[in-house]
């Protein structure tokens, strides 16, 4: 799926394959990270990515279902063998600026901001802004 993403709706946009592509962690896309983590709330979810370490399968699922969340029809196998700007540090900005979107409160800069940029969120709440992810430490 192409076209310009809505922050405001939690849409982030990532060139993936060298094809621009929009991601939202949607309700169902959540709801499929709990199930993959084993985890019973969202809480629980933000806190996890907070930590900031997040391995590469952690990365795949999280793209993949922010994939599946916005229009795109990919397979964790898929994203596996997809490539992102800047390799793995591009798939880590993806994952930021999408939890960083998604569990931003709303009208804050990181939840409202325009498509364009990628935002990287701060360290703080846990269940509002989870750091950025280190890929490797996890």
């Amino acid at each position: 799926m192409t076209g310009r993403a809505n922050r405001r709706r939690g849409e982030i946009e990532a060139v993936l394959d060298g094809e621009r592509r929009i991601l939202c962690l949607t309700l169902g896309a959540l709801a499929e990270l709990e199930t993959a983590f084993a985890i019973d709330s969202l809480n629980e979810l933000a806190a996890r990515f907070s930590r900031g370490a997040i391995g590469a399968h952690d990365i795949i699922r999280i793209v993949g279902a922010g994939l599946r969340g916005g229009g795109n029809l990919y397979s964790d196998e898929d994203v596996a063998a997809m490539t992102a700007e800047g390799g793995i540090q591009g798939f880590a900005r993806i994952v930021a600026e999408l939890l960083s979107v998604t569990f931003a409160p709303p009208g804050s800069e990181n939840g409202s901001r325009e498509a364009g940029g990628t935002s990287v969120a701060a360290a703080g709440d846990a269940t509002r802004n989870p750091p950025p992810p280190h890929p490797g430490n996890g």
